[in-house]
């Protein structure tokens, strides 16, 4: 039995030490110095409790405008409200909410002003039913986040910090505020390491997503980030809590846009007032028609403006740009060492990244479970000895030379006005026309094998596209698997490399349609094997 808990499991009015001495008392002088020295400190505590009780919580927030965060990054206040706006936006976009359902993607929101979100939930998304609940959760989730960082200014905490959340909780709820407000703020610290408590109550999880995201944001955004061994701000830590809260909670959040647009927010502060005009203009556009057409567009007004040089605000778009980049492929680095106890190899998580497209982690990790149980049959093992081997033909035949991954379907604008836009609906569409127009048309009558490969194709992309776009992975998978047979007997049967030139180059675009067609699904050549 644990001798500081009541047999009902109460905590005692008793406490524990231990002492390396042999004592002639039998102790006695020992317990007798330890119980003054907890009785003076519980007395401090007292004091420290009944002080900061007669200061509400909302004025002793006001306090937080006088501690700095980061030199770069404003002060704890500054933080405080990005970190409200955020949690808002998160269950009014209803990423995060009471009853969590799979979701798909989850980004959006509105325009940014100064590096926070204006929440403005999308209509589309919300239910009639769901309006009373979604508005009561994301008052409360804003509340909490206001208030999480409070107790930082307590007595109780200057004094024990170690009780940093945990006090604010108990302040909050002695304070009548709401039992999710208090629960929030006494736990949005966690998940704080491997093993630790992943929170699953809707305002808890919005706070803990938001604060964590936010601290990644902020220092991605100015260029601070680990370095080998070195990571002062614990950003790996605060990576694998937001992986920890998505996969648990199943969130279903595109975390590109809002990872590039609080970022963009945060860097509108160092950039000159054109470069701030062009951003704004630019990250109001960039959820709608992507990331590479609204800077396109935006260059384009900037070089109309006789106020400045274009480049002073493509400068800023591009370090929103590239930090957002990074911080994605942060978290997929963060996802290989969360995945590695649960057995998930790291190449296929690579296969799916390398996509360029997927940044909805559960929609990712679900991917790629697909894969693992793919490749590990005869038909998954055979058909990626296939694409390698139609991957080296390809290569030492020159073709599409210098072109690397899923970028070898030309998306440089010019074949279709669509191509230039990176949001992944409008990139079906594009891939739905570029597949077909790389459908061959022969000169010639083409090889039983070679027509059944032909054949096989025509039936096999499009269901894998639209098993892709449905989230049946597991189906995307079973339609490469009709390839194989296919291909082996291609293989097998045609000569690809024939001296009639019109049949030597039909049979590298089958090839390479054969390659494509599995690149839409995931990156092969990033499969170890």
């Amino acid at each position: 039995p644990d001798p500081s808990r009541e047999r009902e499991g109460n905590l005692a009015n008793a406490f524990v030490c231990t002492a390396n001495i042999e004592a002639a008392d039998g102790g006695a002088a020992i317990v007798d110095g330890n119980r003054k020295v907890l009785a003076a400190r519980l007395s401090d505590a007292r004091f420290f409790w009944e002080q900061d009780r007669k200061t509400p919580l909302a004025e002793h927030a006001k306090r937080l405008e006088r501690i700095t965060f980061h030199e770069k990054l404003g002060t704890v206040a500054d933080k405080v409200d990005r970190v409200a706006k955020l949690a808002r936006w998160l269950v009014e976009e209803r990423i995060v909410r009471d009853s969590p359902l799979p979701l798909a993607g989850g980004a959006g929101g509105g325009p940014i002003d100064d590096g926070g979100f204006a929440p403005t939930p999308s209509p589309s998304r919300k239910r009639e039913g769901d309006l009373v609940d979604l508005a009561q959760l994301a008052d409360w989730a804003e509340q909490a986040a206001r208030l999480a960082k409070v107790d930082l200014v307590t007595e109780m905490v200057g004094e024990f910090p170690e009780l940093q959340g945990l006090m604010g909780g108990y302040y909050a709820r002695a304070e009548g505020l709401p039992d999710a407000v208090a629960d929030a703020i006494r736990d949005h610290y966690k998940p704080v390491g491997q093993g630790d408590e992943v929170p699953t109550a809707p305002v808890t999880v919005a706070v803990s997503l938001a604060d964590k995201l936010d601290t990644l944001i902020a220092f991605f955004s100015h260029d601070m980030r680990p370095t080998g061994s070195k990571d002062p701000f614990a950003l790996r830590r605060a990576a694998m809590g937001v992986i920890a809260l998505l996969l648990t909670n199943n969130l279903r959040i595109g975390l590109g846009n809002p990872l590039f647009k609080l970022g963009g927010g945060l860097l509108l502060r160092t950039g000159t007032s054109v470069a701030k005009e062009g951003l704004k203009a630019y990250v109001a556009l960039a959820p709608f028609v992507g990331r590479q057409a609204a800077a396109d567009a935006m260059v384009l007004a900037l070089r109309s403006s006789e106020k400045s040089p274009e480049d002073e605000g493509q400068e800023v778009v591009n370090a929103a740009g590239e930090a957002t980049t990074a911080l994605l492929d942060f978290f997929a680095d963060r996802l290989k060492v969360q995945q590695r106890e649960a057995g998930v190899r790291h190449d296929l998580i690579d296969a799916v990244v390398a996509l360029g497209n997927e940044d909805d982690l559960v929609r990712l990790l679900n991917r790629v479970k697909a894969l693992q149980n793919f490749v590990a049959t005869p038909d998954g093992q055979n058909l990626l000895a296939a694409y390698k081997r139609a991957a080296n033909i390809l290569k030492k035949e020159g073709w599409d030379e210098g072109v690397d991954g899923p970028e070898r379907i030309a998306r440089t604008g010019e074949e279709d006005p669509l191509a230039l836009v990176d949001d992944p609906d409008m990139a079906a569409v594009v891939d739905a026309r570029m597949a077909e127009k790389k459908k061959i048309s022969l000169s010639y009558t083409p090889e039983p094998a070679e027509k059944a490969l032909i054949e096989a194709l025509d039936t096999a992309e499009p269901r894998a596209a639209a098993a892709v776009e449905e989230e049946r992975f597991e189906d995307a998978m079973g339609a490469l698997a009709t390839l194989r047979a296919p291909i082996d007997a291609f293989f097998e049967e045609v000569t690809v490399n024939a001296e009639d030139q019109d049949k030597r180059a039909a049979r590298l675009g089958l090839l390479a349609r054969f390659r494509d067609a599995v690149d839409r699904v995931a990156d092969f050549s990033r499969i170890e094997g």
